[in-house]
């Protein structure tokens, strides 16, 4: 059974949009046009297409979660995970990808939920999910069918 599902970020577009349209209209208030202004418009502007949208997929035993349009992705053979559960992430940890020291890494583009893999070797990663109980299940399904 294959899973695939895409949780749009609005919080990270909010994030990117606000100062990509105050530094895109900056230059015609004051009539000077600076450099740095559009070199930091032309940086926001390519993190839309990377980190806009977190997609998982399952297929053939394998986990695949990805940002945006691929660049920034991670795999994950679910023979190696242990341990699997719903959690709830705190506000503090926030969006995006996050190194919480000694505790996981937490992959996360909107929301508090997500599903914890606890490996038989390795740091503890987190998925983001607007749907932790499909994503579950699909991990359930396919880590059995793997094994």
């Amino acid at each position: 059974m294959g899973y695939r599902h895409t949780q749009f970020g609005t919080v990270i577009v909010i994030v990117l949009l606000i100062p990509t349209i105050s530094i895109f209209i900056i230059p015609f208030i004051i009539g000077i046009h600076i450099l740095v202004l559009h070199l930091v418009l032309i940086l926001l502007s390519i993190s839309f297409p990377l980190l806009s949208t977190l997609t998982v997929k399952i297929n053939n035993g394998i986990l695949t979660c990805y940002f945006g349009i691929g660049l920034i992705r991670k795999r994950i053979h679910l023979i190696d995970v242990k341990e699997y559960r719903i959690v709830t992430n705190s506000w503090l940890v926030g969006w995006g990808i996050r190194w919480v020291p000694g505790q996981y890494l937490i992959w996360n583009v909107s929301g508090l939920q997500a599903v914890e893999l606890v490996f038989n070797r390795g740091p503890i990663f987190r998925i983001g999910t607007d749907e932790p109980e499909e994503l579950l299940k699909a991990i359930q399904i396919n880590k059995s069918l793997a094994a």
